[in-house]
């Protein structure tokens, strides 16, 4: 069997009530006449039927489940996924799709026109659509007080739909170490010590119910992980440790 050209990850934790209808969809998506794909779900010690329904749901299909407990966080699920991956691009998405799967059309396109090594999906650029008004008001408040402390000039971190080309990045996730939401700021910040070509590109985004980032705690817990990231990372990206 040849190697995929897409790697489809998917971090998931207790998603036993969306991750059936989730890849249902992300089957129907892979039956249009596309290269070949895998689909990887990554159990991040789930404590309901979250792993025996993505089990059921790949049955037949170019795909497999990866356990593991405790739970660690989203960063280390999507970490263990990505090193996973056989494909040469990876796209990250979250198990409820909040950004629909055709929106990666978008984000190759993108990668494409512009010779990218990552194309992250922005609900703040304009173009894109959905944001719930709430969490979009923290997600710029966090975003401005990210960007003062790191650098980095991107409009929206925290999106859970993006495309990396597989063999340029996979150094980077080696080195990474943030285990839960900061993960994504972790990942861009080193990308631009290597120089990596990253852009963002407006999606739609559809707020869905049982989120499990809690506005009252994640949001601080976050700030501190972003602030340890300079001193951590100060000396540059040297590749995998």
């Amino acid at each position: 069997m040849s190697e995929p050209e897409l790697s489809l990850v998917i971090p998931a934790y207790n998603e036993e009530a969306r991750l059936g209808a989730t890849l249902q969809r992300l089957r129907s998506w892979l039956q249009a006449p596309r290269p070949p794909a895998e689909i990887l779900v990554v159990d991040d010690g789930s404590a309901d039927r979250t792993v025996a329904i993505a089990r059921a749901a790949l049955e037949g299909t170019r795909g497999s489940v990866l356990t593991g407990e405790p739970n660690r966080g989203k960063g280390y699920a999507v970490r263990r996924g990505v090193l996973a991956a056989t494909g040469r691009t990876v796209l990250i998405t979250d198990a409820d799709l909040s950004t629909p799967i055709e929106e990666h059309a978008k984000l190759a396109a993108t990668m494409q026109a512009h010779g990218l090594q990552v194309a992250i999906g922005s609900r703040a650029l304009y173009g894109s659509q959905g944001q719930n008004p709430l969490r979009q008001l923290m997600g710029k408040t966090f975003n401005r007080i990210m960007r003062g402390m790191t650098g980095l000039p991107f409009q929206d971190t925290q999106c859970g739909f993006k495309l990396l080309d597989r063999a340029a990045t996979r150094p980077i996730v080696e080195r990474m170490v943030v285990d839960r939401f900061a993960f994504d700021v972790e990942f861009l910040y080193l990308c631009r010590q290597a120089r990596l070509r990253v852009e963002e590109v407006p999606v739609v985004w559809r707020n869905a119910p049982g989120s499990k980032v809690s506005l009252m705690g994640d949001p601080a817990n976050m700030l501190w992980d972003v602030a340890k990231l300079r001193w951590r990372h100060r000396r540059g990206f040297r590749g995998a440790p």
